[in-house]
């Protein structure tokens, strides 16, 4: 029985781990060379994000979900979420706390963080890797 469960649970889980040939490819995005509100108000233009944040954190990372219907991928990874924050800036809510940084955005994507550490090294990528989760990584860039 217990075999079964997993094996469904696997089943259920497994468009998590598949990267959609038709997926949006944000990667190049994630070379932290521009704003949060860029990079935020670049993937509302293309309909990829809800504009509205699901989550506001208390150091102001705004948590974004895809949008009905959309995928997206950074460095082959899928994107679970999209963060991003920009002091003085009303496309962010503030949270309780102390902002991050003046400037901070990223991806979270489903992966390892040693998958998608070499996978940005390889590339010459030195965003912020840092584990999220049970097999979520975030791809983060700050800007002071």
């Amino acid at each position: 029985m217990k075999r079964f469960f997993f094996a469904i649970l696997l089943l259920a889980a497994l468009p998590l781990f598949a990267v959609d040939a038709r997926a949006a490819a944000i990667e190049g995005s994630l070379s932290c060379n521009e704003s949060a509100h860029d990079f935020i108000s670049g993937l509302i233009a293309q309909n990829l994000i809800d504009p509205k944040p699901m989550r506001v954190e208390s150091n102001s990372i705004n948590a974004f979900w895809p949008a009905h219907g959309q995928r997206m991928t950074a460095y082959g990874f899928s994107v679970f979420a999209v963060v991003g924050f920009q002091k003085d800036d009303p496309l962010f809510k503030t949270g309780d706390g102390t902002p991050i940084a003046p400037s901070a955005y990223g991806a979270v994507v489903v992966g390892t963080q040693a998958k998608v550490q070499a996978a940005l090294t390889a590339v010459g990528n030195n965003a912020i890797v840092h584990h999220a989760g049970p097999l979520l990584t975030a791809i983060f860039c700050q800007q002071d």
